[in-house]
């Protein structure tokens, strides 16, 4: 029971929430309760769209792709690259945060998956062109650039603090791991290395831990893995 409540926190506090509104307030938990159905309803009519949308990225679009457009080393190409697939983007920023998840677990960068999600939320193509219709063009293109190199400054900062995604809280800590969703296995670092890696089940996985062994081969290693899936911290 208790790993059960462990688990479900979230949910089981907002029913609490309910029982207190319709107790204290019983118009007002009613109000509650409809707002609630309304936001409901539209996820379920959305995120099965966007979670086929998401699938089909997955499938259609190679790994070694997104890793050389929206990786670590994409630069300014990436963040532009970024900047228009969040700008052309339909519907609630909500639906964007799946696509974004499986994106970085193919290999995009933190900085560039932050200007994909603010981009989505801020300056999508649809709300621009409501924005110069009732607020004028110079307004919603001085907005736009401000926003844009905002934006850009967020994901510059959000990479340089090294803020990790939810699955690598427990990495960055590590000073040598292999980015599991990131490796291909092709073997190339075990079979320079027997002694550091070895493979599991199609993947590379650290074995031996101990940064004086040859540290220059390592470093080779880690240099010539081309999904860049090695990562080792200083």
């Amino acid at each position: 029971m208790v790993e059960l409540v462990k688990k479900n926190k979230l949910p089981i506090s907002v029913f609490i929430v309910y029982i207190i509104l319709f107790i204290v307030n019983g118009e007002l938990g009613k109000q509650a309760l409809s707002n609630t159905s309304y936001y409901l309803i539209e996820m379920f009519q959305i995120l099965p769209v966007i979670f086929m949308l998401t699938v089909a990225i997955d499938i259609l679009i190679p790994k070694e792709w997104i890793i050389k457009r929206l990786g670590s080393r994409s630069g300014i190409v990436g963040g532009v690259l970024a900047l228009a697939f969040g700008s052309l983007s339909a519907g609630p920023i909500y639906a964007a945060f799946p696509i974004a998840k499986m994106l970085h677990k193919k290999g995009a960068s933190v900085s560039n998956v932050v200007i994909i999600l603010s981009a989505w939320a801020v300056i999508k193509v649809p709300m621009l062109a409501n924005e110069m219709k009732f607020l004028g063009s110079e307004f919603m293109l001085t907005r736009w650039l401000l926003t844009v190199v905002l934006i850009m400054a967020i994901g510059w900062i959000m990479k340089k603090a090294k803020v990790p995604i939810s699955g690598e809280e427990d990495q960055v800590n590590e000073r040598l791991y292999v980015k599991e969703d990131y490796c291909i296995g092709c073997s190339a670092c075990q079979k320079s290395m027997p002694q550091v890696f070895e493979m599991r089940q199609g993947k590379a996985y650290v074995i031996h831990e101990n940064m004086e062994i040859d540290r220059a081969l390592l470093q080779k290693n880690v240099a010539k893995c081309p999904t860049k899936a090695i990562i080792m911290n200083k």
